[in-house]
């Protein structure tokens, strides 16, 4: 990956749906090498996925969870991230394992998750964060 890739994904991160040609101007060359080397990284796998953010008025939270030593945080993701308001799941280091972003439509849907989350034996423990504001970087 090079700067000319690095620019291309810093405009799709912003808008996924920007057209080549757009992007192509903003970063000086052609819709054709642009549109070749979204291909390219796509193929390669270090674009996973275009998708979309929505401003819906619902509540965006990050559950933190700990889970026990010894206890496969992959399966535990993989389990998660099926659960409908789940937007990601994150493995993470440091005081906690693995990270929910959600998208619940009030507070008592966020405490569901929660709830599931704390009934699951690899569990330890958890903490919520509410997303007041974002922005895209």
């Amino acid at each position: 990956m090079d700067d000319l890739d690095r620019r291309i994904l810093s405009i799709l991160r912003r808008d996924a749906r920007t057209p080549y040609t757009e992007i192509a101007d903003q970063v000086g060359t052609s819709e054709g090498t642009v549109r070749n080397r979204v291909d390219r990284m796509t193929e390669e796998g270090i674009i996973e996925r275009f998708t979309v953010t929505t401003r819906t008025g619902n509540v965006k939270a990050m559950i933190e969870i700990s889970v026990e030593m010894n206890v496969d945080t992959a399966a535990v993701g993989e389990r998660m991230v099926d659960w409908e308001e789940v937007d990601f799941v994150w493995q993470v280091s440091g005081e906690d394992d693995i990270v929910l972003v959600v998208d619940a439509v009030d507070t008592r849907a966020v405490n569901e998750l929660i709830s599931q989350a704390r009934e699951m034996d690899e569990v330890k423990s958890t903490k919520t964060r509410l997303i007041l504001d974002e922005r895209l970087g």
